[in-house]
């Protein structure tokens, strides 16, 4: 399991640099220069104290400062243009890769995996992806640093042959020291990020369910349930960050330790005149230089112990399996509209049957709500039933792409979610039209009338401003204004009055005459507008009439409506 997320982890990071490698290769060159020229420095320092102060010479010392002046210009320049393009190699990927998880997420044919919470995808479509493409720019350096420490090892190979061995066969055993304690901390942000991601998405999905809380009253047991997962998602930060300073601790003492052996050495062999003094001087300033690539391959070493744990986790959210097998059918031109159930089972129904004519507007009465969720779920192929099939005009749903099911089904669930905008944006969704006939039948109408800028009206995410009555009524217009060939609506006005819920059952009737509608609910002016209602009870079909003849003749559906 861990090897396998590991090899996927492992894919998502050369698909994220895979896009910018040109972009990375530029920086790499120009960071490498930089570096380049920071490692020359104490190196012409040296120079103009052996060729010129040491000597007297003013024209020596003139033409070396220059020649200091003139690497300083190109260190510098090159560090301006390498952060501008190793930043666009980092934010480009950034957003090719959050585009990427968030197509997934979006996907037509879903997700098998139930515990991605919406919290979760935006904390791994943000903070994930984030530490995943900051590699990027990460490499760069890492490049650059390498080259740094070329630099020096060749000059004090030129200067001293033991100065230089003792760099290159010094630092292949320090970075594999590194690496090996870099595994811990590794395992540790990998627990770290679910942990975090975990708390993310019950904060959001309390944050959705604040009003179900307080009209429960059970604010006190949310608030302990958050709680609780902080305080793990604290716990493992902490302890996180625990490993990371002894990491981080030991990789500046070993560093340390090293440079600290490179001056002893540097330091003998001037007092012994092996070398000069500003042989010396430069020998001193190379090993304090080295303090900064050497100290880079630790932050690289963190950087790609939190991004490959990151990637992991994006990996999970790419690779995961659908929710529905692909169809590639499309439905018959002009949709009819005839939907057959056939021996559904699964999530509260066992076995149930009935048929839906073109252009029929039927209720469906369910007296399991899981019953009634999964079959506006199946309805609307957001997943498969365990046994039976649903034909669309003769033709199972599982053979239709998704895309095309779309267009021809609309699954409207009973928490139907608005988004930021105004309230006329809300129901026109970018089709186009006029909406119209839509706001009359769903009486959004009455809402427009109500608000201080009527269907102008900015509305809050996810609806806030809104009463839930208010929600609905938009929702429901927005449903109507799609007039798909089939339209499935669950429970779409449990929280308006039973006086405004008659007024949109008649617009139903009026508006989706002719389309098929199936009306998957409970209110008894909802049933009464339909042709015939289907009563479900155990999950099986039971009866299926109008809803006055049911009321007549079956004392089970009369009690179930009317209490």
């Amino acid at each position: 399991m861990v090897s396998r997320v590991s090899a996927s982890g492992s894919a998502v990071l050369r698909r994220s640099m895979g896009g910018q490698r040109w972009r990375i290769l530029a920086a790499s060159a120009l960071f490498a220069a930089h570096q380049g020229g920071e490692a020359l420095v104490p190196v012409l320092i040296g120079v103009v104290i052996d060729k010129a102060t040491y000597t007297g010479d003013v024209g020596a010392l003139l033409f070396w400062l220059a020649v200091l002046a003139v690497d300083f210009t190109v260190l510098s320049l090159a560090w301006r243009f390498g952060m501008r393009v190793g930043t666009q190699a980092g934010v480009r990927a950034d957003r090719g890769l959050r585009l990427a998880v968030t197509a997934r997420a979006l996907h037509p044919r879903g997700t098998a995996r139930a515990d991605l919470l919406p919290g979760a995808l935006v904390s791994i479509a943000t903070a994930d992806v984030r530490r995943t493409t900051m590699m990027n720019f990460r490499i760069p350096h890492l490049v650059a640093a390498i080259a740094g420490m070329l630099v020096a090892a060749v000059w004090l190979l030129l200067a001293s042959v033991p100065l230089g061995l003792l760099i290159l066969l010094g630092t292949p055993p320090l970075l594999f020291l590194v690496n090996r304690l870099s595994a811990p901390l590794e395992r540790r942000t990998v627990e770290q990020q679910e942990r975090a991601a975990w708390a993310a998405a019950v904060a959001v999905d309390l944050v959705r369910g604040v009003r179900v809380l307080k009209g429960l009253g059970a604010e006190r047991a949310g608030l302990a349930r958050y709680r609780a997962v902080s305080r793990d998602s604290l716990g493992a930060s902490l302890a996180t960050t625990r490993v990371e300073a002894v990491y981080s601790g030991a990789v500046v003492a070993i560093n340390g330790l090293f440079l600290a052996l490179i001056a002893l050495v540097g330091g003998r062999m001037a007092a012994q005149g092996t070398i000069s003094v500003g042989e010396l001087a430069s020998a001193v300033g190379l090993a304090q230089f080295l303090v900064g690539p050497l100290s880079v391959f630790g932050d690289i070493t963190a950087a790609l112990a939190a991004g490959r744990a990151s990637a992991g986790r994006i990996a999970g959210v790419l690779h995961a399996a659908h929710a529905t097998p692909e169809g590639h059918g499309v439905p018959a031109s002009p949709v009819r509209g005839e939907i057959g159930v056939r021996g559904l089972a699964g999530g509260g129904l066992h076995g149930a049957e009935f048929t839906v004519a073109a252009g029929e507007t039927v209720a469906v009465y369910c007296n399991d709500p899981e019953a009634a969720s999964s079959l506006v779920r199946y309805l609307g192929r957001e997943t498969d039933p365990e046994k039976g099939r649903i034909l669309l005009d003769g033709v199972p749903l599982a053979d239709l792409a998704p895309e095309a099911l779309r267009s021809a089904i609309l699954a409207v669930p009973h928490e139907a979610a608005l988004f930021e905008g105004t309230v006329a944006a809300n129901i026109d969704a970018g089709r186009g039209g006029d909406p119209t006939a839509a706001v009359r039948a769903a009486r959004a109408d009455e809402v427009a009338s109500a608000l201080p800028d009527g269907l102008a009206t900015r509305v809050s995410e996810r609806g806030g401003s809104l009463s839930g009555g208010q929600r609905q009524r938009v929702a429901l217009a927005r449903a109507l204004h799609a007039d798909p060939p089939v339209l499935v609506l669950h429970d779409p006005t449990n929280a308006v009055d039973t006086v405004t819920e008659a007024g949109i059952g008649d617009g139903l009737r009026s508006l989706r005459a002719g389309r098929t509608t199936i009306l998957i609910t409970s209110s008894p002016a909802l049933l009464a507008a339909a042709d015939r209602v289907v009563l479900l009870r155990g999950g099986t079909v039971a009866a299926s009439a109008p809803h006055g003849e049911l009321l007549d003749t079956r004392p089970d559906y009369r009690e179930l409506v009317l209490t």
